[in-house]
């Protein structure tokens, strides 16, 4: 079984296949042609509407530009033209099957002022090419109306003929300008949907540090400060003698030790100091001798990737590697790290028994996500019976302050 979590296609994809699933024109009326007629019908009444609109609000906009008003209604007026690309896209979806994504929202929010929001507002593609689609709309509304109307009393046995072919060019126009075509507001919509899924993965982890902190370090903390608080009352008081006192301080002091232990885990927990001082392919090593099977690691990395690509990639394989000890009933595994152009690649494979799924809660979800967030890539091989080769990809981007710095490597735990 193969799952595979990867970026988003084109947004216009999803249209396409929906017109491609319509039967072809023919000389009888169904469901298809009666909405497409019913389209071409209502071209004249909504593209007037838009075209006044437009016309109205920018004009006037734009001939108060000499004042202060100007401007920030231009901007309105643009804003609003999202509502009818939203209106007609809605249209378009009902009557013609054409599914497009909608837009990414202007984030005026976080614009940082009056003035860098009311800029992205007056110079907002999508605004803009709706504003084209309403002046291109008017003289082809007013056309597929009067051929439309003409059609269904002279030409009727044809008329499903000639309605699909209007009706594909109003869906060439809806995926052209009203569809976010263009690759930045795709990457902002993925981006957006991204940044969720980091809040939330911050969140989670910092609800984990402290729950470590409050049940382990700091319970043990309280109650070494308790024991030592007691130990000095009765020493001050005369109570004890040297070997109970001696007692009491050798069992403190195991006390301290295992606090060590525990902050220590925890600090690996967050980001390991081998990972930091000697690269992925020491750390990983590390995690592979802590694997309750045997685990090869090997590591072909010319350079180091940034902190971040770094560290998402050392959790990545400590996650599976604990999968591989707790769930796989494998007899060994390997682990492989590589850079092909600009991206990390890592593989994971073991013996087990198969199986693994992004749905199976073992994690396997929690990391498609930090790896999409990134622009990454996730891919399960998972068969029943085995083996289990988990892929994923990372972005690549250079250390500058530490170019060339070698650790090819290959080593057996």
């Amino acid at each position: 079984m193969t799952e595979r979590l990867a970026p988003t296609g084109r947004a216009g994809d999803a249209g396409s296949a929906d017109s491609d699933r319509l039967p072809p024109a023919r000389f009888a009326y169904d469901r298809h042609t009666w909405k497409e007629i019913a389209h071409l019908l209502a071209n004249l009444p909504v593209s007037l509407l838009g075209f006044i609109y437009v016309v109205t609000v920018l004009s006037t906009g734009a001939f108060l530009t000499v004042t202060v008003i100007g401007f920030p209604l231009l901007a309105a007026g643009l804003l609003g033209a999202r509502q009818l690309g939203k209106l007609e896209r809605a249209r378009a979806r009902g009557l013609l099957g054409v599914r497009v994504d909608e837009p990414s929202p202007l984030p005026l929010r976080g614009a940082g002022g009056f003035f860098p929001q009311l800029w992205m507002g007056l110079k907002d593609p999508v605004g803009w090419r709706t504003v084209l689609y309403e002046f291109i709309r008017l003289p082809w509304g007013i056309l597929t109306f009067a051929i439309t109307l003409t059609s269904l009393f002279v030409l009727w046995p044809v008329l499903p003929f000639i309605a699909r072919g209007l009706a594909n060019a109003d869906r060439a126009m809806v995926r052209g300008l009203l569809s976010p075509s263009d690759e930045l507001e795709r990457r902002i919509a993925e981006l957006e949907s991204d940044r969720g899924v980091v809040i939330d993965t911050a969140a989670a982890d910092l609800r984990r540090i402290e729950r470590d902190l409050h049940d382990g370090a700091q319970a043990r903390l309280v109650s070494l400060a308790m024991g030592l608080g007691l130990a000095k009352e009765k020493l001050l008081e005369g109570q004890v003698d040297e070997k109970v006192a001696a007692a009491m301080v050798e069992e403190a002091h195991g006390e301290v030790k295992l606090a060590l232990q525990e902050l220590r885990d925890l600090a690996r927990g967050i980001h390991p100091a081998v990972l930091t001082d000697r690269g992925l392919d020491a750390a990983l090593s590390s995690v592979a001798s802590r694997c309750t099977v045997p685990v090869k690691v090997t590591a072909d990395l010319d350079s180091r990737p940034v902190a971040a690509i770094e560290g998402i990639a050392y959790f990545t394989v400590s996650e599976l590697l604990q999968n591989v000890s707790k769930h796989s009933g494998a007899r060994s595994a390997s682990v492989d790290v590589w850079r092909s152009d600009d991206r990390l690649l890592i593989q994971v494979q073991d013996d087990g028994r198969g199986g693994a799924r992004l749905d199976a809660g073992t994690g396997m979800r929690g990391l498609a996500d930090r790896l999409g967030a990134v622009d990454g890539l996730f891919v399960i091989d998972s068969p029943p019976g085995g083996p289990t080769v988990v892929t994923a990809e990372l972005p690549w981007r250079d250390r500058t302050d530490e170019p060339g710095k070698a650790s090819s490597k290959s080593s057996k735990r």
